[in-house]
Order: structure tokens, then C-alpha cells, then sequence
């Protein structure tokens, strides 16, 4: 008789199984609710399917729909492969890629079909016939099956279908590695898993597909062009109506809408990913750039600028080249107008590339001069423009650019400086937020990832300061009881606290970070003359509050709805006229409030004033200051704000008065 394993569940109980025994069983053994119930198992803390039978002694948790995020990522998983069996079905001849889950649903790469020797790409039209099919798989609640192949029979099996891109991909899997394979009915996709018990436990009113993009084959632009299908995918119809009514708002907020409207940017295809900002929008953009130095002033901060175009052997020796050198534009360190052939280039030797960020420039500051160990900690900040060579499809809006400027700074600090330095920092930001109106955000620990520079001891100890100063931070408590640990997001050099802000629709943006960093001092020869006046290795904190001003001032535009705090907006009052006998007045009031400091325009034309009205409401002018005959002889304005009915007969000086108090930038 084969000996039992025991399988120890979270009560602190002990089962003895027989071998081949599944979660399900155990389930079913508890009670005929939580059979029912249960859809997946953690064993071991690994998430898997329910019908996997145990391997030996086991730690087992049941998952359940009230385990929300697994049973989220166990649907999206689910319903990516209901799609790519329905698209197949209804579109023979495409060929199956990718499809995984996401943040919010699922998408599939499919090499579409082709139609008299041409390809057939998808398109959003096929989209509900698409769902109809979907839903006839779900009803046919088909079990998932999973199977464990070689890597000869997955080539051959792949071959036999004519799936040449998952031929190409099952030839580079390793010898020996485990190879295991889903099956619904007879439609089969390779796979890690885990699955729920069938396509059944799918919510048939819960997904939606959503759009269709282009993607590279394997991300490579060299390769195929593929046809993605994205969709999103709940647990219940409600949540999904939730979402649907969050992306509609999402729409309306859109900041590349919101920034046409009100003429604040635009983009174009002569500068890929970089930004042209219009004179309002960059009164936006200098109005946050002012504060925020005002704030760095304040917290000790020095301000310094580095160059642009930096020595290849430069980022070699960062450790940078090997990491993001892909990303990095490129350009040939020759003498121009020489009478010589073309350059001959002998490696990095040759080669300069624009910066990708500005962390070693900086540490070639700090070694300029001898540093002693009371002149920690230096706090060197830089608005400093850098540049990144994303794809042409990551690119969107203002939010992700291949031109940047980070709100970026690096503190050099002594052992015993670095918890409260980083606490320090944790409070600025928590400040800054709350000015810039995001009262609610999340704060997270990205631990080491897989292949990273430094020791096991230098990792422990960077993790751990962090944790500390977080955790013994002023932070409110409601902050604190959210903070969480990312296991292997880490950057390659350093632990890095993450600060993830929640705008006023729910969403979530990743923006403040500061990361602890032993490894990029010791790679470029940074020190400090000790106490006992021996050189010694400072830490380095990088740090940001707002990311990228860019892709801050597009989180803002949509969180606001273009809406801005009034000491923010590019215009903060329009003077409009009712009648043109007070254009005069209309002028004199204008100067007075651009004496006193308001971003002011004036609309004298020959237009009604409701059309008026309309038209600075639409462009989200946040004082609408109304003049007329009257108005002009009393030396009053009617003043309305944006989102009031209302208006408000007040003097001029009043007026001023108001407007300028509440102009006010809140650190002032």
C-alpha cells in the first residue's frame, strides 16, 4: 500500500490522503458548500488547479470567488482561452500566439487567416460575433484538462495544425522542463496554468472584448505583424458594469482630449513621443515645475544640471549599458566635416548616447571635491531631461514618451542617516500629494529580482531599512495598514519603495519612488572621508515625487477633468463683455487683475453672453468674470464659477481680493 500524504489546511487540521487525491476530493470531503464553491487550491502557496492531484505532504487553501484576486486572475486566464477557441472556430486557418491575463481582463495575439493569399486582420466589427461564440463555450462548460507533454510531441503536434509561430516558440523550450498543455474539449493551447474546473465556472454576462491592435511577433518589429484582441473580464456582471462605467468616465477625461480642448499640447509624427506644449500648457507646466522647486528649497535640496549627451563607456561602467542599452539613443562620437572615410568604430569607445536617466552624472558631481562624513547627507536634485527609445506602440499621449523630464534627486547618506532620510522623503511626498489634490495613495516594497548587482547581505539590509522607515513613518495609518511587498520587482541595483497614487475614478498610478542603492556608488568609485578618516562607500537614495512631468501633468488633467486647482489653471478668469459699450471696462478690469498676479484673458466679441459662457465652461476657465453698461457705471463684476449656476454681484476690489486668495499655491 503506497503511503499517505497528510495535507495540513489553514484550521491547523491534518488530512491523510491517498496518493492521487485532489483538492477537489478534500473539498467535497469537507462539505458539498465548499465543493461547490471552491474553483482553485494553494498548495504550498503555489496557486493550481483543483483536479491536480497532490504531489506529496502538503500545505492546502482553498480558493474560493471571495479570494478576489486569484479568482480574477483564474477568470481573465479562463476566458483568454474561450477566446482564442471561439476566434479559431469562427475564423479557420488563424493561428494562435500569447494570451494572457492582465490588470483588468485578458487579451490573445492571433495570426489572422488568409483570404485569396492575403492576410485578413481583425477588426472591432467581429468583435460581437466573437462574444456570441464565447458564450456558446461557456454554456458548454467544457473541462479543463491539463496534460504534461514533451517538447517532440508539443513541435509535432504544433506542426500537424499548422501553428508555425507556437512550432517556433515549443523548439527553444528546454530539454527537461516540465511541458504541460490545457485542453477544452478538442481545442488545445501550451500553458503553465492554473485553470478553473471548466469554462462552466465563467460568468457568461461578466466579459466584454473590447478592441483590436497591432502587436509584433515576439515584441520584435522585425517580425510579423499579429492581430491582439483585447477584453476584460470580471466575476459577475455587476463588476464588470462598474468597469465599463469607470472606462465611459475615463473616456471623458481623457487628457489627449481634454489637452486639445484646452489648448494645452499636441503630438506629431515629426517628434515621436516627445511633447510640443502650447503656451497654456506650459503655464501648467512651470506652475508645477515653481512649486515644486520651492518645496525642494525648502527640503534642503541643491539644484544642479547635468548633460544631455553622455560617453558609452560611461554607462558601461553603471552597469546601465548592459541593462537598458536597447533603450538608449545612440549616437557616433566622430569629428564632424573631416576629410576621412567614414568613421571606423571600435565599441563603446566611439559611441555617446543621450541619457536615459540621471543617476551617474550625478555621482560624478558628488566625487568632484573630497566629501567628509559631516557634509552628509547631500541632497542634489535635477528637473532633468531624459530620453528613452520606446516602441512606437508603448507610446501614449503625455503619459509614456521617449522625452521626459524627471522630478528626480539623489541623496547621499551614511549608514546611520538612511532611515530617517527616507522617512524624511516619505513625508515631503505625502505633502506634495495632498497638495496636488491625491489624498489616497498606496505605498509598496519591490524586493530583489532574479538577476540583480550586490550581495545577499547587501539586499537583506536595503530591504529592511525601507521597511523600517515606511513603517515608522508620520504616515497616517490608513497608508500604512496598505502597504504591501512586490517579491522581484526590485531594480537590478537596488530595493525601491513605490508610491501609487488613486485618482478620482479608482484608477491607480504608479508615480513617487526612492530605492536604496549600495551597488551604483561602488560601480562608479563614490566615498566619503569617515570619522576614524578612512574612505568609505556613501548609500545613495534615487529618489521622484511626481515621475516624469509629463506623464504627472496627464494624470492630472485626468483626474481633475481638466478642472484644475485654481493656482494651477493656465487661465484663471476671463473677463467677457454682455455689451460693447464695456469693452473699456472690461480691459480696466483685466490689467487690474493681471497687476495683481491673475492669469486673466478678455472676450470682447460680438457674440451673446450665454454662448459665452458655453464656450470659457467647455474650456474649463474656472472665473467667468461678466461685464456690462451696469456693471461698468458701478464699478461691479458678476462673477461666476465653473460648475455653479450661480453668480455673484461683487465690487472689483472685492473681486480681486477673492480671486488672489484663492490663487494661492498651497506650500504659499
Amino acid at each position: 500500500m503506497s503511503a499517505l500524504f497528510r495535507i495540513s489546511l489553514p484550521d491547523g487540521s491534518v488530512r491523510e490522503v491517498a496518493p492521487g487525491t485532489t483538492p477537489a476530493d478534500i473539498a467535497a470531503a469537507i462539505g458539498p458548500g465548499l465543493a461547490k464553491a471552491a474553483i482553485a487550491a494553494r498548495v504550498d502557496g503555489e496557486l493550481r488547479d483543483i483536479m491536480r492531484p497532490f504531489d506529496g505532504d502538503s500545505a492546502l487553501a482553498l480558493v474560493t470567488a471571495r479570494d478576489e484576486a486569484d479568482a480574477l486572475e483564474l477568470a481573465r486566464h479562463d476566458l483568454a482561452h474561450v477566446m482564442a477557441e471561439a476566434v479559431q472556430h469562427l475564423f479557420p486557418g488563424t493561428q494562435i500566439t500569447f494570451g494572457p491575463a492582465t490588470d483588468d481582463g485578458f487579451y490573445y495575439d492571433f495570426a489572422p487567416p488568409k483570404i485569396n493569399g492575403k492576410d485578413r486582420p481583425f477588426t472591432d466589427d467581429d468583435l460581437p460575433a466573437i462574444e456570441a461564440e464565447m458564450r456558446a463555450i461557456i454554456g458548454r462548460n467544457e473541462p479543463f484538462v491539463r496534460e504534461v507533454w514533451s517538447r517532440e510531441q508539443l513541435i509535432e503536434t504544433w506542426q500537424q495544425q499548422g501553428e508555425t509561430f507556437k512550432a517556433e516558440w515549443a523548439a527553444e523550450l528546454p530539454d527537461g522542463e516540465e511541458l504541460t498543455i490545457y485542453r477544452q474539449g478538442k481545442w488545445l493551447d501550451m500553458c503553465r496554468g492554473p485553470h478553473m474546473v471548466s469554462t462552466g465556472k465563467l460568468d457568461p454576462n461578466a466579459f466584454k472584448l473590447t478592441r483590436v491592435s497591432g502587436a509584433y511577433w515576439r515584441g520584435d518589429q522585425k517580425n510579423a505583424m499579429l492581430s491582439r484582441i483585447y477584453g476584460t473580464g470580471w466575476l459577475n456582471k455587476k463588476q464588470l458594469d462598474a468597469h465599463l462605467t469607470m472606462l465611459e468616465e475615463a473616456g471623458k477625461r481623457d487628457h489627449r482630449k481634454i489637452g486639445q480642448e484646452m489648448d494645452l499640447f499636441h503630438l506629431q509624427s515629426e517628434a515621436q513621443g516627445s511633447v510640443f506644449w502650447h503656451p497654456k500648457g506650459f503655464i501648467l507646466w512651470r506652475q508645477l515645475e515653481a512649486y515644486m522647486r520651492r518645496r525642494l528649497d525648502a527640503a534642503g535640496y541643491a539644484e544642479v544640471k547635468t548633460p544631455q549627451l553622455m560617453d558609452a563607456r560611461q554607462w558601461e561602467q553603471s552597469g546601465h549599458w548592459g541593462k537598458y542599452r536597447e533603450n538608449m539613443f545612440v549616437v557616433p562620437d566622430e569629428i564632424p566635416n573631416t576629410e576621412d572615410d567614414a568613421a571606423v568604430f571600435s565599441g563603446t569607445a566611439d559611441l555617446m548616447a543621450l541619457k536615459p536617466m540621471n543617476c551617474p552624472a550625478h555621482v560624478l558631481i558628488f566625487r568632484q571635491g573630497i566629501k567628509s562624513y559631516r557634509d552628509l547627507p547631500i541632497r542634489m536634485a535635477e528637473f532633468g531631461c531624459c530620453h528613452r527609445n520606446e516602441p512606437h506602440g508603448a507610446l501614449h499621449g503625455i503619459m509614456r514618451v521617449r522625452q521626459f523630464t524627471q522630478d528626480d534627486a539623489h541623496i547621499f547618506v551614511r549608514e546611520d542617516q538612511l532611515v530617517t532620510e527616507v522617512q524624511q522623503f516619505c513625508e515631503l511626498l505625502d505633502s506634495v500629494y495632498r497638495d496636488l489634490g491625491f489624498e489616497d495613495y498606496a505605498v509598496k516594497l519591490a524586493l530583489r529580482p532574479e538577476k540583480r548587482f550586490g550581495t545577499e547581505e547587501m539586499w537583506d539590509q536595503s530591504e529592511d531599512e525601507l521597511r523600517k522607515a515606511v513603517l515608522g513613518s508620520s504616515l497616517s495609518e490608513s497608508i500604512k495598514a496598505k502597504f504591501e511587498e512586490l517579491p522581484g520587482e526590485g531594480a537590478f541595483y537596488a530595493p525601491k519603495l513605490e508610491f501609487h497614487l488613486t485618482d478620482a475614478i479608482g484608477r491607480t498610478w504608479q508615480v513617487g519612488t526612492i530605492q536604496s542603492d549600495r551597488v551604483l556608488p561602488e560601480r562608479l568609485d563614490a566615498s566619503y572621508v569617515g570619522a576614524d578618516g578612512e574612505r568609505h562607500r556613501p548609500i545613495m537614495l534615487h529618489r521622484a515625487i511626481l515621475g516624469t512631468f509629463e506623464r504627472f501633468i496627464g494624470i492630472l488633467i485626468e483626474h481633475h477633468a481638466g478642472r484644475f486647482p485654481l493656482w494651477l489653471s493656465p487661465v484663471q478668469a476671463v473677463v467677457a463683455t454682455i455689451v460693447s459699450d464695456a469693452d473699456d471696462y472690461a480691459r480696466e478690469v483685466a490689467e487690474k487683475l493681471k497687476a495683481a498676479g491673475i492669469r486673466v484673458e478678455t472676450d470682447l466679441r460680438n457674440e451673446k453672453i450665454n454662448y459665452k459662457v458655453r464656450e470659457h465652461s467647455l474650456a474649463k476657465v474656472p472665473n467667468l468674470l461678466v461685464v456690462g453698461k451696469r456693471e461698468a457705471e458701478e464699478g461691479k463684476v458678476a462673477l461666476r464659477q465653473l460648475g455653479s449656476d450661480r453668480q455673484q454681484f461683487l465690487t472689483l476690489d472685492d473681486a480681486i481680493a477673492m480671486l488672489t486668495e484663492a490663487a494661492k499655491a498651497p506650500d504659499l
